[in-house]
């Protein structure tokens, strides 16, 4: 085993042997790149660790989470390109993450980081070396939205959905142990959905059940207000950054996340700076169904994540919902939850409103 895999803590190699009971040693060379490597400086957290109004148990990285993933894609097909998709999903991913979706006015379908992805493969000598070492093409992992046990639309269950389920279970909120996330994947298999497509289910309704109830929770946190107030503070504040050239789009794909916070804790805008504190001392979020004057407010929508899994029952295929009535009330009483129209904080801030500054980017490049 390489470096990365030997400097784990024991709970996550053994969550991760859950996922895969062998490691695909074929995999670390393409961990071990550059690329992936910046992204164990992400959080999987969208900023929210920064601020005293969230108390987690311990760090959850991005790097960590797209392993998870690339070894329930390898469990379920070994298949590299697939696998690989999976492990090459999130490398593309700025710092804080999704919060720069909300700063590009994505904060609904939260993929406008993505685009990306093709560009950072094709420009990694590392990564493009091992790929023609394998004799597979680009095109075939830069996309895992072409393999659906990788990727499908919601409420489906994907590779992606549920590795963040458990690791995000496990790792921030607690909700958890390995025991349980035992129970629920070692009941999945790959079944065929309505339109006849691949997708992860359960084989037993009553486990599959369970699952839903366990994962509902947590899928409210994502788009709850204190949860979009931090993330549009996080997109203002790294704009405003931008803005006054403390730092460029390019360093978000550069640097780690606390690189980019001492720079805005050092930064010479007293404003900016002084906001930030007051950001990290703030010990609650405000919801309101008006405007608030003299405070930070926003009105933001969040990304509704769900998953409704399929489930073998009798013979035949279906949503959990169609065959539990309790199931089926537990999804509509989380689609129905009340978010605040305006949220924010109990201090001012207004970002600074500029475009984007491009020039920065450019400037970079030609230096």
């Amino acid at each position: 085993m390489n470096k990365y895999y030997n400097n784990l803590d024991n709970l996550r190699k053994e969550y991760f042997k859950v996922l895969s009971p062998v490691f695909p040693e074929w995999l670390l060379d393409y961990i071990d790149t550059p690329e992936m490597q910046r992204l164990s400086g992400i959080s999987m957290l969208c900023g929210t660790d920064y601020s005293k109004i969230y108390n987690y148990v311990s760090f959850n990285s991005v790097l960590d989470h797209s392993v998870g993933v690339a070894l329930i894609i390898w469990n379920f097909t070994k298949d590299k390109k697939q696998t690989l998709s999976g492990l090459f999903h999130d490398i593309a991913t700025p710092t804080f993450k999704h919060c720069i979706d909300f700063m590009n006015g994505d904060s609904e379908h939260q993929e406008s980081t993505e685009e990306r992805t093709e560009q950072i493969i094709k420009s990694s000598e590392k990564i493009m070396s091992l790929l023609s070492r394998d004799r597979i093409k680009v095109e075939e992992i830069s996309d895992y939205h072409i393999y659906p046990i990788a990727d499908n639309d919601t409420p489906k269950l994907s590779a992606d959905r549920f590795e963040y389920t458990f690791s995000n279970g496990i790792f921030l909120y607690d909700a958890w142990d390995l025991d349980e996330v035992s129970k629920y994947y070692n009941d999945i298999v790959v079944l065929k959905d309505e339109e006849g497509i691949d997708e992860l289910g359960f084989k037993t309704p009553q486990i599959c059940k369970e699952y839903l109830h366990a994962i509902l929770p947590i899928f409210a946190n994502y788009d709850s207000d204190n949860n979009r107030t931090v993330m549009q503070f996080f997109a203002d504040i790294v704009k405003s950054m931008n803005v006054k050239g403390y730092i460029t789009i390019d360093d978000l794909y550069e640097l780690s996340e606390e690189d980019v916070i001492n720079r805005i804790k050092n930064c010479n805008d007293t404003y900016i700076k002084d906001s930030f504190a007051k950001f990290q001392n703030a010990k609650f979020v405000y919801g309101s169904d008006i405007p608030i004057n003299n405070k930070y407010c926003i009105s933001v929508k969040g990304k509704k994540r769900y998953i409704v899994p399929l489930t073998q029952n009798n013979g035949k295929v279906c949503r959990i919902n169609e065959i539990d009535k309790t199931a089926n009330e537990e999804v509509e009483n989380y689609m129905n939850l009340k978010r605040s129209n305006y949220t924010g904080f109990d201090f001012e801030f207004i970002p600074y409103e500029n475009s984007i500054n491009k020039t920065l980017v450019m400037k970079k490049d030609n230096a």
